[in-house]
């Protein structure tokens, strides 16, 4: 059996009248960063922090912080996707279960898509910030306390400014994988690029145009992603740091 190939499907109307399949395809994508760039925010925020609290000298936040990442970093994305859209509601008190199960569409699936992408994501910043931190010298604290600095405002005005700057390599990863498993959210209904590929190939019956297309938008997002993380990395770098730290984790081993 033949396949009748047939990129012309890109410029006609689409099944919805809102423009062409390539124009629909491009509202996907927007709804795919809208995703990714929530979920970045919320990752970054809670991620930085439980990392943080894990180097710090109280046992009983490292365990409970420790407990959260092995939480979630052990259940499967998708699983956790249908938990926040399912699952969470029924937990909620009534009157805020009751808000978030009548959200107008997309909002009712874009929100549980990024607490859970965000959750998701903060586990694996939270391991790099941590590695980050644990991977300075310890004359970093040290030189904070013998200026008189508290534990706090040393991790805020040594430690941290300093490991962030290690782990923007391992970060531009993570923000790239965000953006990539915000296709998961297609499965409770969040029309994003590849939900919209897919609603493009049922109608049109052209899968390998469909797919072929939402891959070049992927692939083009990204290579832009990773350039301007490429130039952030080279504003904010400290000479000598990176190969510093390396020397003294070989060191140690």
């Amino acid at each position: 059996m033949n396949y009748n190939w047939n990129w012309g499907i890109l410029f006609q109307t689409a099944s919805d009248g809102s423009g062409t399949y390539l124009t629909y395809l491009v509202v996907g994508l927007g709804w795919t960063l809208a995703t990714a760039l929530a979920a970045w925010v919320l990752a970054l925020s809670v991620g930085a922090v439980v990392g943080t609290l894990r180097t710090t000298p109280t046992p009983w936040m490292g365990r409970f912080c420790y407990a959260y990442v092995e939480i979630f970093r052990n259940v499967p994305l998708i699983v956790q996707m249908f938990l926040w859209f399912f699952v969470l509601p029924e937990l909620l008190p009534e009157a805020l279960g009751s808000a978030m199960k009548q959200m107008p569409p997309p909002w009712g699936s874009y929100v549980p898509a990024v607490l859970c992408l965000g959750i998701y994501t903060s586990v694996r910043v939270a391991e790099q910030v941590r590695a980050g931190i644990q991977s300075l010298p310890r004359g970093q604290r040290m030189a904070g306390t013998a200026l008189g600095l508290t534990l706090p405002q040393t991790y805020r005005h040594v430690i941290l400014p300093m490991a962030v700057r290690i782990v923007l390599p391992p970060l531009t990863s993570e923000f790239l994988n965000v953006i990539k498993n915000s296709s998961v959210a297609l499965t409770i209904g969040l029309m994003e690029l590849t939900g919209r590929a897919r609603s493009m190939q049922e109608f049109t019956f052209q899968v390998f145009e469909a797919f072929a297309a939402a891959t070049v938008i992927y692939l083009l997002t990204n290579l832009v992603v990773v350039l301007g993380m490429r130039y952030l990395e080279r504003r904010v770098r400290v000479p000598g740091l990176i190969s510093a730290s390396g020397d003294a984790q070989m060191a140690g081993h």
